[in-house]
């Protein structure tokens, strides 16, 4: 098990579908650990109710059916389903409001998704999608990429309240896959994924959502800087070593 979750830890998300099935296939007695513990780039389905798109998750999941955060449906219907409380269902609500605005203004554009459900400690937890498509053919308004997707899956678990103040416990995964193909900047394929977590205690009185969103918001800042640094940052440097600009190349050159 420590085997396969270091090689799916090290899969571009491109082909972690693919491993994850070949693994489940060698490992069946670990089927339910992979399927929990291994995040896949998201899937997106429509509400046909509400004419909105919602992304699909082990966390709005049930059997086959999933549940959609806008019309509180499962898509296909399904009997004796799983819902939140009629309070979470409010705050759930307000949160996938919250969020959207929150999405268009940091990834201009995309889809996004709040799920909430009731655990066992006397809290509940938050599960917070964004998909982003940034390919010229979706939801990229740029158009400066051939393929391209953005995967961020933030979950929250929120403990009971002790004198006026509760522990956050927040773990968030980040996905990125693009590919260019143009004159300009050639054929070029990047991926990886990040995860990290944190841990806060804040006060209730600033309310559930207000501390959550913090919470993203600090830690999506942090993912962006690694990703920079890691990934866009280590290749910059390898291609501008093993091919330098023409500039940093004739300085090279010894004098004649």
């Amino acid at each position: 098990m420590e085997a396969a979750m270091g090689l799916m830890r090290r899969m571009p998300p491109r082909h972690s579908e693919t491993a994850l099935s070949a693994l489940l296939s060698l490992l069946p007695q670990h089927s339910s650990d992979l399927l929990s513990q291994v995040d896949l780039p998201l899937q997106v389905l429509c509400d046909v109710d509400n004419g909105k798109e919602f992304i699909l998750c082990e966390y709005n999941r049930d059997a086959d059916s999933y549940r959609s955060p806008w019309s509180n449906k499962y898509h296909p219907p399904l009997e004796d389903a799983p819902y939140p409380s009629s309070e979470l269902r409010k705050l759930e609500i307000e949160a996938n409001d919250i969020f959207a605005i929150y999405r268009d203004q940091y990834y201009e554009g995309g889809i996004s998704s709040v799920y909430m459900w009731e655990d066992d400690n006397e809290g509940f937890v938050a599960c917070f999608l964004i998909k982003k498509d940034g390919s010229k053919t979706a939801h990229g308004r740029r158009g400066c990429l051939e393929e391209g997707a953005w995967d961020a899956i933030h979950v929250i678990e929120v403990g009971p309240e002790e004198e006026g103040t509760t522990r956050y416990c927040l773990t968030s995964t980040v996905m990125l896959s693009l590919t260019t193909d143009d004159e300009s900047s050639g054929t070029f394929s990047l991926s990886g994924s990040l995860r990290r977590q944190m841990n806060m205690n804040l006060a209730v009185a600033d309310g559930h959502l207000c501390n959550m969103g913090k919470m993203i918001e600090e830690m999506e800042g942090k993912l962006r800087n690694s990703l920079d640094q890691v990934y866009f940052g280590k290749t910059r440097e390898m291609v501008c070593t093993l091919r330098p600009p023409a500039e940093v190349a004739q300085l090279r050159l010894p004098d004649s």
